[in-house]
């Protein structure tokens, strides 16, 4: 899983919950009660900050994702 600088991810919190962070960091740019929630907000904040999106499922995995700029694979032509 890339987690560069040039990313935001929605993650499960162990101690419930959802969290938005981004790449490479430790802390949390938002706690949400609800998967959605931290969704909605995360995009919001990759847009704004023209990074990778990542969304995970509750075990971790890539559950989609969204270039909001700097995408490691743009589409050909």
């Amino acid at each position: 899983m890339s987690k560069g600088r040039d990313t935001h991810h929605v993650v499960h919190n162990k101690d419930g919950g959802w969290d938005v962070k981004r790449g490479g960091g430790e802390r949390s740019s938002g706690h949400f009660d609800t998967k959605q929630a931290a969704v909605d907000r995360g995009r919001e904040i990759s847009r704004n900050a023209g990074t990778e999106f990542v969304i995970h499922n509750r075990d971790g995995k890539i559950a989609s994702s969204d270039s909001h700029g700097h995408d490691p694979n743009p589409p050909k032509g």
